[in-house]
């Protein structure tokens, strides 16, 4: 079988400056190399576009290196090998990796992973058995470290990591589950679909006033993937010795100056609380109790997941700027072919 020359690839050409445009993008032919000792070619057939992905387009130094101008971007995608030069993977088998954002991709077969359409859909290891995910588990029982009986706060919550938090939350025995999304029709999905026990749209009105409806005895655990006035509504509404995972500011990742902090961080001290910033790599050994656990979860339908998916490597910019103004419920996806 003769192996491609050529596939496309998106490149970022110029660093946005505040709210992206499609203009700062470019898709473009690339040509495709074949594997050398110790490596793979692989064909993707779905790629993942995340939140964190706005601040790799900033030339700043950050826990991630930024995209470079005029050359592929990178990210989260799964794959089948095509061609093989390494022990253990052979063609036809399916890969999770990190060379997104392109139709092909060679790479040493050390930075694929194996995985098993016939465990569960291959999508699903970009967002709820994947990076997404291990960030609800991790993020949750972990960093915030979640007790049976504790009322949860979760922004964002009809995203990708947000709405699995909530559901960890709720399986894990919280006493009420509360989140915040950005229409009536995913605040719907929340208390209807996925168990929160109370939820409002953060447009209806001022986040401190609807949360203190929604939380009368106040909170215990702020998920935050919002920041801004999320964070000062949860600051209000927290409990002495109250946790707060950070993990994601959505709210400011577009902001051309930084936005003030909050104006009531004051209330950290007298509260005893603890807010502590989160990296998913940190957490690796979580890996195989998360997956067995939240496949258990999925295969008994105590989880539920949802994906928005757009079709076509040259929809992925499109799907990437939608996501960053919540065109998406549950976890965006770009797929390139079945």
């Amino acid at each position: 079988m003769s192996l491609p020359t050529t596939g496309r690839a998106w490149h970022l050409t110029a660093r946005p400056d505040g709210w992206p445009t499609p203009d700062d993008f470019a898709l473009r032919e690339e040509p495709v190399r074949a594997p050398g000792a110790g490596q793979v070619l692989v064909r993707n057939l779905a790629l993942s576009v995340d939140p964190y992905m706005r601040g790799r387009m900033n030339d700043v130094k950050s826990y991630v290196p930024p995209f470079r101008l005029d050359r592929p971007m990178d990210g989260a995608a799964v794959g089948v090998v095509v061609a093989s030069e390494a022990e253990g993977l052979a063609p036809g088998d399916h890969v999770l990796h990190s060379l997104g954002w392109r139709e092909y991709a060679t790479l040493d077969a050390r930075h694929a992973e194996k995985i098993s359409a016939d465990l569960a859909p291959l999508t699903t290891y970009l967002g709820v058995l994947g990076m997404p995910g291990l960030t609800a588990y991790a993020g949750l029982l972990e960093v915030a470290s979640f007790r049976e009986g504790d009322a949860v706060f979760v922004s964002g919550a009809a995203g990708a990591v947000g709405s699995q938090v909530g559901q960890i939350a709720r399986l894990k025995g919280a006493s009420r589950v509360i989140g915040s999304a950005g229409s009536a029709e995913k605040v719907k999905l929340l208390t209807e679909k996925y168990g929160f026990d109370a939820a409002f749209n953060y447009k209806d009105g001022p986040v401190a006033e609807q949360l203190a409806a929604a939380a009368p005895d106040g909170i215990d655990v702020y998920f935050d993937n919002v920041g801004g006035d999320h964070l000062e509504a949860a600051l209000g509404r927290l409990n002495v010795h109250g946790r707060v995972t950070l993990c994601g500011m959505i709210s400011g990742y577009n902001d051309s100056r930084p936005a003030p902090g909050p104006a009531n961080l004051m209330l950290a001290i007298g509260k005893r609380l603890r807010l502590q910033g989160m990296l998913v790599g940190d957490h690796d050994a979580l890996k195989p109790q998360f997956v067995r656990e939240t496949a258990a979860w999925i295969a008994s339908g105590e989880l539920i997941y949802q994906e928005t998916v757009a079709d076509g490597i040259e929809n992925a910019v499109d799907a990437f700027l939608g996501m960053l103004r919540g065109g998406n419920t549950g976890k965006m996806i770009v797929r390139l072919a079945d």
